[in-house]
């Protein structure tokens, strides 16, 4: 406190005493004009996207994926094209593999397109490809979580740049196909697994396009399904056709990533090696071999156009409801829900087709739907959370839940008027991943934790409440409400961390969900903390509905 403060303060505290010396003895009239506050907010939603290609021609990886850097969501879809041609020894002139295609025009490179229910069999044209290239879609290692890379540093939305690195060559710089020409525009030098976690690069010079400052590596979305075409999405159950992986529509060859793409995420690999065949290697002579890689990002609300005539090509029957299913962030929004921004009353939701994880707005409160608990009854969250600490979580749903219209109200089924929450010991709380401090996998060492599952309970209350333990772990997983870290963060403007009702018996903390910045790897996992912090979190109170 400087000097001149702390003579104001001495001041002020004069007069008071003054004031009060006046008053002993006397009357006082008191009068409060005008008390008055404002809380308000401005905004500024920035979309931002950036493909990542990571080659190496010697190993013959190549990584391909999409990071939204922006703070709203947005919809991805990728589209590779392949170039081959070969001269015999002694040959002058080189002969394309498919005829009409030129080297140095990628429009007339060949479109990669699978056939219908083989990614790794080309079809049409595409089929010449088979004899000389294997393509490896999707990225899965046995026993490891997600890849890591280096977030993109130019943050330019109009800028078409991709972050390449290593061999890869973006076309905004270099548009040259002699197979030798630099034109990488991102750091890495495109092997496999070349960043990890704790890596960081300071990028001041600039070395690379884009801002001068440091980041620290960051991990790609674990896929949940490896990628596939859309004739086997449209044969998944409707509960699983909304997630983290990608769908090649194999009329077109567009590659769709089957969920919105939320601030800070960055996508599983599309593809993660291409490499060339016994055949290609027994050439007598020399080839040359290309894959040409086309990114376009939209916001979910302009769909139509990625339904957009495509030349000569004609879009899967089942485009329209994948892209409204990624829309919605459920298919069977398709059959009438609302959409998640559409502020509607209860009456128009149909509560029992609604997909685990789907978003919807009822009477002025966003929520993300949990389960189906049978008998009609419906598990449902807030989609946020407001200030509270642990000892007062309770004190604050309660007041929240008095503030919800009348309509929903109506709605909610009773519950125990009071959890038997029993208590975990953190130090013996061991987890399964993928990742950290995914799900518990030792509750039955804590029988009070491991029972206290939210339900109805005619003998309590109607009223909303946290979440327990053993609730989010029963809702944690692939076609389940929180199908991984992220779906678990809690989707207010500030990712803060949400309490569950289950209290720790170390140093008197509390068990939480954690959140935090875009790409922080302990987003989503469970943690603990003292019972008083309500800094960066809160409360995310649950209701249990009847329709």
């Amino acid at each position: 406190m400087t000097p001149e403060k702390k003579n104001q303060r001495r001041l002020r505290n004069l007069a008071l005493l003054s004031l009060l010396l006046l008053l002993v003895g006397g009357t006082f009239a008191f009068q409060a004009f005008n008390q008055r506050a404002i809380n308000d907010r401005i905004r500024e939603n920035i979309p931002g996207g950036r493909v990542h290609d990571y080659y190496n021609r010697d190993t013959e990886n190549k990584d391909v994926f999409v990071e939204n850097y922006g703070n709203v969501p947005l919809m991805a879809r990728i589209r590779l094209s392949e170039f081959m041609e070969k001269r015999s020894t002694g040959e002058q002139d080189f002969t394309p593999i498919v005829n009409g295609t030129i080297r140095d025009q990628v429009d007339t490179w060949t479109v990669m397109r699978p056939s219908e229910t083989n990614l790794n069999t080309r079809v049409d044209d595409s089929a010449a490809f088979n004899t000389y290239s294997n393509l490896t879609f999707g990225w899965s290692r046995s026993g490891q979580d997600a890849p890591w890379f280096m977030p993109t540093f130019n943050r330019d939305n109009q800028d078409l740049m991709t972050a390449s690195a290593g061999h890869a060559r973006d076309w905004v710089t270099s548009t040259a196909t002699d197979g030798v020409t630099d034109g990488a525009t991102h750091p890495g030098d495109g092997t496999d697994a070349y960043w990890s976690s704790g890596d960081s690069f300071d990028n001041s010079g600039p070395v690379w396009p884009g801002e001068e400052v440091t980041h620290d590596a960051a991990q790609n979305l674990q896929q949940e399904r490896a990628p596939m075409t859309m004739s086997q999405w449209a044969a998944l159950p409707n509960n699983l056709k909304v997630g983290n992986f990608w769908v090649i529509d194999h009329q077109t060859g567009w590659a769709y990533w089957a969920n919105q793409l939320q601030a800070g995420e960055t996508t599983s690999y599309l593809l993660d090696a291409a490499q060339m065949t016994a055949a290609a290697n027994a050439i007598p002579g020399e080839y040359y071999y290309g894959i040409h890689v086309d990114g376009q990002l939209i916001s979910p609300d302009r769909i139509n156009d990625f339904l957009a005539a495509d030349g000569s090509f004609t879009h899967h029957d089942d485009l329209s409801d994948f892209l409204t299913a990624v829309q919605n962030g459920s298919i069977d929004n398709n059959w009438g829900n609302p959409g998640p921004e559409e502020n509607v009353q209860p009456d128009q939701i149909n509560f029992s087709i609604m997909a685990p994880g789907t978003i919807f707005t009822m009477a002025g409160e966003q929520y993300r739907y949990l389960e189906n608990q049978g008998g009609g009854n419906h598990l449902i969250i807030r989609n946020s959370v407001f200030g509270a600490s642990f000892n007062n979580q309770v004190e604050r749903i309660n007041n929240w839940y008095t503030s919800l219209d009348p309509t929903v109200q109506a709605m909610v089924q009773p519950v125990a008027d009071h959890f038997v929450t029993g208590e975990v010991d953190w130090d013996s709380l061991t987890f399964d991943g993928p990742g950290e401090r995914w799900i518990p996998n030792n509750l039955y060492d804590f029988p009070e934790v491991e029972v206290d599952i939210s339900q109805v309970d005619s003998s309590g209350s109607p009223r909303a409440f946290a979440l327990s333990l053993a609730d989010v772990t029963r809702l944690s997983g692939t076609g389940r409400a929180f199908p991984n870290h992220v779906g678990r963060i809690e989707g207010g403007p500030n990712h803060g961390f949400w309490w569950l009702r289950t209290p720790s018996t170390s140093l008197d903390h509390g068990l939480r969900v954690l959140g935090g910045q875009p790409n922080n790897p302990l987003n989503g996992v469970i943690s603990m903390g003292p019972r008083n912090a309500a800094a960066a979190g809160g409360a995310r109170p649950a209701l249990i509905v009847h329709q």
